[in-house]
């Protein structure tokens, strides 16, 4: 029998058997398994084999850790379970745990000094959004938020921070202009109307907003010429960057970004078990 013969099976098993490596791995790359052995061990790693990450990469936990060591959602996901494992929970409790940690990165600190906030200074839960105004998600998530800001006004307080795309021609002017309508006190105002006029957005739209809104229009002209708020949107750009921001909107609960979709379904469950209620 030639070689020719048998170089495609060969080459099909040897590729097989490398695709089932991640399956059959005892010690996961960057896995620090502790004292944990036997049986807890095992549930874990059926647990890291079974459960996907949330990455982006379409991987089991087991698979990720496998493929991408570098990946460092998969590695935290891995931890956490070796840790409750460890603990003694059973399997369930820990993928509904582990389903709960996907949606959450660790926590950053943001800073909120003197950014504009809607609800209570002593709310125990602080929503950050890092938006852009001409995004067409951060003007249809408006309505989720604002929902959220009704059912919790005690306990929940939202921060709006700025970061406009490269990409959207009018956002930074958009951003610029809603920080000086801040300065006049009228930043959630001005906030309403430019995502009320969503896709529409130029320099002639917003004057007219600020008119409305019966801003002093010469500070405001002066204040938008000289680029006054350029910096502070700059900063903020680079503060979303620092703390992982890659698109708008990106949402923060108590500093933990949020990585799934930012509607009132999926929000007000999350948001109730962040402040302990049924």
């Amino acid at each position: 029998m030639s070689f020719r013969k048998l170089a495609l099976p060969y080459f099909v098993a040897v590729l097989c058997l490398g695709q089932a490596t991640w399956q059959t791995v005892v010690d996961l790359p960057g896995v620090d398994w502790g004292t944990l052995t036997g049986a807890k061990k095992q549930t874990a790693l059926r647990i890291m084999q079974t459960e996907s990450c949330p990455c982006g990469c379409d991987s089991k936990i087991a698979q990720c850790r496998v493929d991408d060591s570098s990946c460092g959602v998969s590695l935290r996901l891995a931890q956490k379970v070796v840790k409750e494992a460890g603990e003694g929970k059973t399997a369930a409790v820990i993928k509904e745990d582990l389903q709960r940690a996907a949606l959450f990165d660790d926590p950053v600190t943001i800073s909120t000094a003197g950014d504009p906030v809607v609800g209570a200074a002593t709310a125990k839960l602080t929503i950050v959004e890092f938006s852009d105004f001409q995004c067409p998600y951060c003007s249809k998530v408006v309505q989720h938020v604002k929902e959220v800001e009704r059912q919790f006004p005690k306990d929940v307080k939202v921060v709006f921070k700025q970061f406009p795309l490269d990409s959207h021609s009018e956002a930074e002017m958009a951003a610029e202009a809603a920080l000086a309508a801040q300065a006049q006190g009228k930043f959630w105002e001005m906030h309403d109307l430019i995502y009320a006029g969503f896709p529409n957005l130029n320099r002639d739209l917003v004057d007219g907003y600020a008119q409305k809104l019966k801003l002093d229009m010469n500070r405001f002209n002066s204040e938008l010429a000289s680029h006054k708020y350029q910096a502070r949107v700059m900063a903020e750009e680079k503060e979303g960057e620092a703390a992982g921001v890659g698109g708008t909107p990106t949402f923060f609960f108590n500093g933990k970004k949020f990585n799934g979709t930012f509607d009132t379904v999926t929000v007000v469950p999350l948001v109730k078990k962040e402040l302990g209620l049924k």
